[in-house]
């Protein structure tokens, strides 16, 4: 049973996999920290900066976006279906700016139309963002 744990530990967290499950696991984990950088930004520039929240909310995305980027090509996806790295950015990118969208719109949606308090819309709209962003960019960047 612990060689059996252990291997599953060993395919979830280290070395190269093309298994969706264990890359959905990773990717949770990137999009974990992406968030928490996406979150934290949006807080601050909001609640100290003073900034609106829709563009703290912009700024704070793009920055999730490049963790995302950098962690995501290094430790989740493993193949590769564009070889240039700087188109391969640009698509990763808009489909980052497509979930932008999407992400500006839920929280305007959530906050200004539902009255929902906005850190409580971003993390709605994150879930969906997610998603959105990890199954567009396997089907497109990362298919086998």
């Amino acid at each position: 049973m612990t060689g059996k744990f252990s291997s599953i530990a060993d395919s979830l967290f280290r070395g190269k996999t093309d298994n969706t499950f264990f890359q959905l696991i990773r990717y949770t984990f990137v999009g974990g920290l992406a968030f928490l950088i996406d979150f934290g930004t949006l807080y601050t520039l909001t609640e100290f900066l003073r900034f609106h929240y829709l563009l703290s909310a912009g700024i704070a995305f793009l920055l999730g976006l490049l963790t995302n980027y950098f962690i995501s090509t290094i430790w989740v996806f493993t193949s590769r279906s564009v070889k240039n790295k700087k188109l391969e950015f640009l698509i990763f990118a808009v489909i980052g700016l497509v979930g932008l969208g999407l992400n500006e719109l839920f929280i305007w949606i959530f906050t200004s139309l539902l009255s929902i308090y906005y850190l409580l819309s971003k993390i709605l709209t994150a879930i969906l963002v997610y998603l959105w962003n990890f199954f567009v960019r396997k089907m497109i960047l990362f298919k086998k």
